[in-house]
C-alpha cells in the first residue's frame, strides 16, 4: 500500500470517528424528548374524567422536593372517587401507586389492617420528614373514610420512609381503574378511582 494512501485511510477514519462521536453526543442529550414522551403517556389521564387503566402509575419528585403530607381527604364525583393527599414544603411531588396483595408497612414489615376488598399502595416521593420541611404533618384521623357506596373504602397511614411517604387506599372491588396526578397551590397528589 502506498503511504499516501494509508495517510488518507487514516485520516478518514479519524474524520469518522470525530463525526460518530459528535453524533453520539448529540442523541445522547436527545435523548429527554423520549424520556417526557413517556412521562406524558404513564400521566394522559385528564383530571375530572373517569380512569380506564388498572395499571401501576409512577412519576417522579423534583430533585430539591421536601414535601410533607399536611391533609388527606376523600371525595365522590360522576363515575369516580377522589383520594387527596395535601402537601406542604417546596418542590413538586412523585408517586408510585398501585395494587398490593397485602398492605405491609415499610421499615418496619409490619401488616397494615386496611378495610376493603384490594388494596391501593401509594407512595409519594419528595417527602420529607417534618423538622426538615418544618411543615406540621397530617395527624389524623385515621383511617379517613370514603364516601358511602363510593370504590374508595378507607385511606390510612402517612408514614414517612427514606424519602417517601406511604400510604394505603382500601377499595370495594380489585382492579378497578385508577388515575394519579398533582396539583399545584398547594402541592396535593391526586387518585381518582373508577366506580
Amino acid at each position: 500500500m502506498n503511504p499516501t494512501t494509508h495517510i488518507r485511510i487514516m485520516s478518514v477514519a479519524a474524520t469518522t470517528t470525530v463525526v460518530l462521536t459528535g453524533c453520539s453526543a448529540a442523541s445522547d442529550e436527545a435523548d429527554p424528548v423520549p424520556a417526557a414522551a413517556v412521562a406524558v403517556a404513564t400521566t394522559t389521564h385528564t383530571p375530572g374524567t373517569v380512569p380506564i387503566d388498572a395499571a401501576d402509575k409512577t412519576a417522579p419528585a423534583d430533585a430539591n422536593a421536601a414535601l410533607t403530607v399536611t391533609d388527606i381527604r376523600t371525595g365522590a364525583h360522576d363515575g369516580f372517587d377522589r383520594v387527596v393527599y395535601e402537601l406542604d414544603g417546596r418542590g413538586t411531588p412523585g408517586w408510585r401507586v398501585g395494587y398490593v396483595d397485602r398492605a405491609i408497612e415499610v421499615g418496619s414489615g409490619d401488616p397494615t389492617p386496611v378495610a376493603g376488598d384490594s388494596v391501593l399502595e401509594v407512595r409519594i416521593s419528595g417527602s420529607a420528614y417534618p423538622f426538615t420541611s418544618e411543615v406540621t404533618p397530617y395527624t389524623g384521623p385515621f383511617p379517613v373514610r370514603g364516601r358511602a357506596g363510593g370504590a374508595v373504602v378507607e385511606v390510612t397511614g402517612a408514614t414517612i420512609f427514606e424519602g417517601a411517604t406511604q400510604s394505603f387506599i382500601g377499595l370495594t372491588d380489585p382492579n378497578l381503574p385508577f388515575a394519579v396526578y398533582s396539583l399545584d397551590d398547594p402541592a396535593r397528589v391526586v387518585i381518582d378511582v373508577a366506580r
